[in-house]
This record gives structure tokens, sequence and C-alpha cells, in this order.
């Protein structure tokens, strides 16, 4: 136990764990499989990190998220600890060397998609790794009844049961009792301790204000709240707009989404984790292993589209443990909206089946083949080829994402990438020989390291250009060259985004989705955007009560810090609220 102590003020700088990680960690080391249900903020990444730190060999992660991957995969290796990611979009030759590196390196986390996990190419790899610890992040993924069902989560058994001494350890911050149930069956997990802890936020108070004119009521509760803010939204452009109308009211805001480059995402991210910005306006994928404890203030200008996603997008709030707020502005249109968008988020059959066709016929594939290809993909050149309606393609693509036939990747999370393919010797001749590439090489070598000999680093053309003050065109031309010269491998990031097809091309008429199974997660999800509208509308139950009471916990007393239970104590004090 102290060994687990002596690791987590090493390389985290704390000195205790937080309630339950150290029965986790314990599990863990001790070899058993388990279930751990931790709210947001948490702490579930230590719960595996630590162990397999005190571990002998290699732990593999499975997760849902790119943006996670890359995040977690950051974190761990600025405390100086080897962390790699395989995500869709890298080519057979960069995951082909990464997974070297995992059985002859000193990699300890290897993180990858659930879709990765029936590859042959990752299957015998793995059976050369030295694997120490099987974890399953965002496990309610697993199951149906869940808010972010994956069918590829399913096959995670399959590969676990080819490592039958290798304990599993599966995590969630939200699960109802269906959910948990699914987890333990699907997962197969041996006699597994199950830890939860109680999705009561005695910190965090809910309140849910019906506001006509949300951005006022928006500034007035940032400038009252003070410290760190998320506002999530559901578009790109209504994060710039509140961005914008944030500024002009005189706070320190910008915005967060998936359509930025990866070096204004990473800026923001940074500047509002050092505080440099009050609010950070975003699409609601932003927080994802985020290590910010201090956020005050979370508020929901859009409707989220189940408690599961409100519980974990609110819960970003006061992790410090000290008084935070969630907050949801709405007014009547709001739930019409939701609704709509539900509806367009369930296309029919009909346009499922008219997508995929148009998909492999727009990349020229054929029938049975295909499998595990990745393709540069201009999703609206092909509407505008075969006369497609972009929004319902768009959501027959995330459909067909969903029930697990391809997986779709942006640009963005596909940065430029090189790799050395000479020796150090061979290395030093051509620089004597090339006199004109010396002074690129050395920055090279002396910005990224010498595991740009082993294995691809990602780069970024516009930091190079700016760190050894060369125009951008130069760098690339120069970066061509190399690759031209055979000295180095240089894979450019494609302006498109990336489709992997992870079945073969399946015959239209025959598409491997039971259609009755996707009717019945349809309902499911209607009965998730009734719940949030319960939610809303609630007049007299207390927020907390309502939000533990939807994941199992029928016994919580009222908090009495949200907006109904303060309402109510104010009525029976005779004071009018405000």
């Amino acid at each position: 136990m102290s060994q687990i102590h002596d690791i987590l003020k090493t390389y985290w700088g704390y000195s205790e764990f937080r309630p339950l990680q150290e029965d986790i960690i314990q599990s863990a080391l001790n070899q058993k499989d388990c279930l751990a249900l931790l709210p947001t903020g948490g702490g579930k990444s230590l719960c595996f990190q630590v162990p397999a730190m005190a571990m002998d060999g290699i732990c593999i992660v499975i997760t849902p998220l790119i943006a996670l991957m890359q995040d977690q995969v950051d974190q761990l290796t600025q405390r100086g600890i080897s962390a790699v990611a395989i995500y869709s979009g890298m080519s057979k030759r960069q995951i082909d060397i990464l997974l070297d590196n995992c059985i002859y390196g000193q990699i300890k986390f290897l993180y990858i998609s659930p879709e990765r996990l029936k590859t042959e190419l990752l299957i015998e790899r793995a059976k050369l790794m030295k694997i120490s610890l099987l974890v399953v992040d965002e496990a309610h993924c697993i199951s149906q009844w869940g808010y972010d069902f994956r069918p590829a989560y399913l096959e995670i058994q399959n590969f676990k049961n080819l490592f039958p001494a290798v304990p599993c350890m599966a995590l969630t911050a939200s699960a109802t009792s269906e959910v948990k149930k699914d987890i333990l069956a699907n997962l197969q997990l041996k006699n597994p301790a199950v830890f939860q802890k109680s999705f009561s936020r005695a910190n965090l108070s809910y309140s849910v204000l019906w506001e006509e004119n949300k951005d006022v009521k928006l500034v007035q509760m940032i400038q009252k709240v003070g410290g760190s803010s998320i506002v999530y939204a559901r578009n790109r452009r209504k994060t710039q707009e509140i961005a914008k109308m944030l500024l002009d009211k005189g706070v320190k805001a910008n915005f967060y989404h998936a359509g930025l480059t990866t070096e204004e995402r990473t800026k923001r991210q940074k500047d509002w984790i050092e505080n440099q910005i009050q609010c950070i306006v975003a699409t609601n994928a932003f927080g994802m292993g985020i290590d910010k404890s201090d956020v005050r203030l979370v508020v929901h200008i859009d409707l989220p589209d189940s408690m599961e996603a409100y519980y974990q997008e609110a819960g970003r709030a006061g992790r410090d443990e000290k008084k935070a707020f969630g907050v949801i502005l709405i007014e009547e249109n709001d739930l019409l909206e939701l609704k709509a968008q539900w509806q367009k988020s369930y296309p029919t059959a009909d346009i499922i089946k008219r997508t995929y066709q148009s998909i492999s016929n727009f990349l020229q594939i054929a029938e049975g083949s295909g499998e595990l290809s990745t393709y540069d993909f201009d999703w609206q050149e092909m509407c505008r080829r075969f006369q497609l309606p972009a929004s319902e393609t768009f959501y027959a693509l995330k459909t067909l994402e969903s029930e697990g036939l391809l997986l779709m990747s942006e640009a963005m999370q596909n940065p430029s990438k090189i790799k050395i393919k000479v020796s150090a010797t061979e290395l030093y001749d051509f620089q004597i020989r090339n006199e004109k590439f010396e002074t690129f090489i050395k920055f090279l070598l002396r910005h990224y390291g010498g595991n740009l000999y082993t294995q691809f680093i990602s780069i970024s053309e516009v930091n190079i250009s700016q760190l050894i003050k060369m125009p951008l065109a130069d760098v690339e031309r120069i970066l061509n060259l190399l690759a031209k010269f055979e000295i180095l491998e240089y894979e450019k990031q494609s302006g498109l985004p990336k489709l992997t097809l992870l079945t073969p091309r399946a015959n239209t008429e025959n598409l491997p989705i039971i259609w009755s199974e996707y009717l019945k997660k349809k309902e499911r999800s209607q009965g998730k955007i009734k719940a949030i509208e319960t939610y809303v509308r609630a007049k007299n139950t207390c927020r907390n009560c309502l939000i533990t009471a939807y994941f199992g916990e029928s016994d919580q007393a009222n908090c009495g810090i949200c907006d109904l239970c303060i309402q109510r104590k104010k009525e029976s004090s005779g004071k009018a609220y405000p």
C-alpha cells in the first residue's frame, strides 16, 4: 500500500486518495475483476492508472472517444509516463510500429477504441504483450439501456476471454440499475467487486430557470458567482455567438468545438484551465478527461439529451468539494426543439439504406470488401453528387456509426506525423552532405526527441514555422523533400474527415441492422427525453432527489440547496422567492 501512495505522490502530487479509490486500486492489485461507478470528478482515471504503474506490464484502456484518449495520453506523457493511443485515421504502418513498441518498449498504457479489438493485427500483437490490466472506460456504452450505446462494446468480452488471467476493471460515471446489470453480464466479469459512490453531490446546487432573455441572465450569473465557468450549447455556431456576447459584456470568454484546429483547441483549453479566461462556451464533448477542480458554474443554454449526459456535464462543477452551481436556462420552445432533434436523430430505414449505398458508390467499395479500410470522406460532396438532403444524411451517418458499421473521424483529430527512417549515423552523414537541411533536422531532434527514430510523432507545421521563424510553405517543402530523400516518413494531415468501414461492405437490402432493435432503441431514447422534461418541469421535488432517483437511489434526503428546496424554505418562512 505504501507503494501506491508513493506513486500517487510522485506522479500526481497528491498525498491521499479520494473515497473508494484505494479500495478499487487494491482490487486490481489483488487480480480481481471490478465495476466502479464514480460520479464525474470522482477520479476514475487514477483508479486504473495508479495500480497499472505498480504492476509489471502494460495496461490496455478501451475508451470510445478519440479526444479523451488524446487528453489522457497527453496528461500521462506530461507526468513522465509512457502512454500511446490507436485511433481511426492512423495508417497501418503507424499502428504496426506503435504495437511493436508496446511489446518491446517501455509503454505503460495503450488506449484503443472498442472497434480495434476484433482486428487480427491487434489480437496477435496483444498476445505478445505482458498485459497487467484491462480497463473498460465509459462502460455504460455496453448497454442498450444506456444513453450512448456502442455495439462494438459487446465485442470486448471476446477479446477479454483471450486473457483470462488478466484482471478487468469497468468504469463509468453514470449508470442506472439496468445499465449496471448489463455491464456485469456483457463483460462476463468473474466474481466482480462492485464499488459505487452515491450520485448525490452535497456541494452542487442544481437549478432550472425559465427565462425569455437567457443572455441577460447568463451574464448576471457568471458575474455573481465568479470563478471559472462552462456554458454548454448544442451547436458550434451558438458557442461562437454566446462567447462574443459575453466578451461584449465584459466577461473573459472563448468558444470551443470540434471544428477548431488541434492548436486552437489546445490553446483555448489551456487558457481556461489556467484561468486566463473565465468562461468557456462549448459543445458537449468539452470537459472529458480534463482535470480542473475549481469550476464554480456550469450552465446549459440548451437542453441536454438525457439525464445521464446532464449529470456528467453539470458534474464538472465543484470537483474541489466547494459550493458550485449547475443551471439549466430554459424556455418552452427548447423542449419542442429537443423533441424535434430526437425525431431527426432516428432516420427511417430507407434513408439509412440510401446513405449506405451512396457511401459505397462514392468511395467505390465493392460488396464484401473494405473491412477496416480508412478513406478520406467528403460527405458533403457525396450529398451534392447524389442529391442527398444534408441533414438527413448526417443523421444516417451517425446511425450507421452507432450501429457499428463505420467510424467517422474529423480531420482535426489526425494531425501531421513524422518518423525518421534512417539510423543516427546515416542521418549525420546526410546532414554533412546537405548542409542546407542541417538546422532544420537539428531542430526536429531537439524539439521532438529521440522517439522520432522509433515511432510516428505528431507535429504542427504551423508551430514549427513559428518556432524556427521560417515561412509555413518552406516548412512543408522541406518536410516533403526529406520524405522524398527517404530520410523521414511524413504523413501530412488530410483536410477531410476519415471514414473507417468496420465490416465488409454489405448488400444494401441486407444491412446488418436489426430493425426491431433499432425501433426499441428509439423508444428508449424517447424515454430519456421524457425524463429530462420531468426534471425541468418539476415544481415540488428536490432536484438532487430527482437525479439520484433516476439512477436508482430513492432514499436521499432533500439537498436543501437546489432552487426548489430554497423556494420551499422561503415560502415556509413567508419570504417571497426572487
